[in-house]
């Protein structure tokens, strides 16, 4: 009898979790349309603000994440790159440096490592700002102005966010196949012809649509997220750090979630062509 109880309460702790999982999902997949849509038609200031605060959030979130993006590519370019070219110099398959960078660098790292980049950086600032906005009544404000907070608060930071992270994963990969390159030459003695050929001919189209879409999904979900969580903010500072802490950990889940079912799934229907399942 105790342990029916027991396998019961473990099986509702369970269903409450994913049901509050959905519920959460569906929230801030709501805000996403909510925030676009406030910011069409709702809108009572002017476009000129908006973009101000779209281009202090993309200076902010990209142009101020640069020199970190630049030391983290380069290090991860040299990295892949010198052990890629080790290791397959030993098998007799160094034509096949380019897949392996393309599907390291270009489909794991520079996606992930941006969007972890961002969430440490931007997202908490982000979070933490939105949450303090609401326990000083900035909100209220705005409202009684007849300013939609979706609009004013949520729609640039989301629009400036998405541009950032798209903008820095592109950074990412570029710095990280020529930095790492440059450095790795130091050691092997790749003809550059021959590096630049293999990625060229790695490169196919399927490789862009997968970095878009990891990308852009990352971007208004890191976003969103935050947005959604300092706005949770009652009235007191005490909430802002765990709405803060709660905005990194979901953000961080969503993104790493996201990426292993893309992924997956690429690779799955590539093995599917092939014939192999």
């Amino acid at each position: 009898m105790v342990l029916t109880r027991f396998i019961f309460s473990q099986i509702d702790s369970l269903g409450s979790r994913v049901i509050s999982g959905i519920t959460y999902t569906k929230n801030v997949l709501a805000m996403v349309y909510l925030s676009f849509r406030a910011a069409i038609f709702d809108q009572a200031q002017s476009w000129r603000s908006v973009f101000g605060v779209v281009s202090a959030q993309i200076y902010f979130t990209a142009w101020q994440a640069l020199p970190l993006i630049s030391v983290l590519a380069v290090a991860s370019g040299t990295l892949v790159i010198m052990q890629s070219s080790a290791q397959l110099s030993l098998l007799g398959g160094a034509k096949m440096i380019g897949e392996l960078l393309v599907a390291i660098v270009v489909r794991e790292l520079g996606p992930l490592l941006t969007a972890l980049i961002v969430i440490a950086r931007s997202g908490t600032a982000v979070a933490s700002e939105i949450g303090t906005m609401k326990v000083n009544q900035e909100t209220d404000a705005l409202e009684s102005m007849g300013i939609h907070p979706l609009s004013y608060i949520v729609f640039p930071r989301l629009l400036g966010g998405i541009i950032s992270v798209v903008c820095l994963a592109f950074y990412f990969n570029v710095v990280a196949l020529i930095g790492g390159y440059i450095f790795s030459r130091l050691v092997h003695n790749m003809p550059f012809h021959f590096y630049f050929d293999s990625l060229a001919n790695a490169l196919a189209l399927s490789d862009v649509g997968l970095f878009l879409l990891k990308n852009l999904f990352s971007g208004t979900i890191i976003f969103v997220v935050c947005c959604y969580q300092g706005l949770l903010v009652q009235g007191s500072p005490h909430e802002v750090p765990q709405v803060t802490m709660k905005a990194v950990v979901n953000s961080i889940v969503y993104v790493i979630a996201f990426n292993l079912v893309v992924t997956t799934t690429y690779y799955l229907t590539k093995l599917a062509s092939l014939g192999l399942l």
